[in-house]
């Protein structure tokens, strides 16, 4: 249990005084491109999804159209 306790302070330690921290106006324009990013990505996603839709929706038909 003692390495627990020596591995959590050591750990606090390392955080506070060793790790360095991104300034605040880095954050937010590293948010601002994962924001702007995904916004992107997904209106992407959402288009090539609703191109597949619209193929697989003309294939069955076209399938059952075959079969009457």
């Amino acid at each position: 249990m003692s390495s627990f306790v020596d591995f959590v302070k050591e750990s606090y330690i390392e955080f506070k005084d060793r790790v360095e921290w991104p300034k605040w106006t880095d954050l937010q324009s590293s948010t601002l491109v994962v924001s702007v990013a995904t916004v992107i990505l997904a209106i992407f996603l959402f288009g090539v999804d609703t191109l597949f839709s619209k193929f697989i929706e003309n294939a069955l038909v076209m399938l059952i159209n075959l079969f009457n």
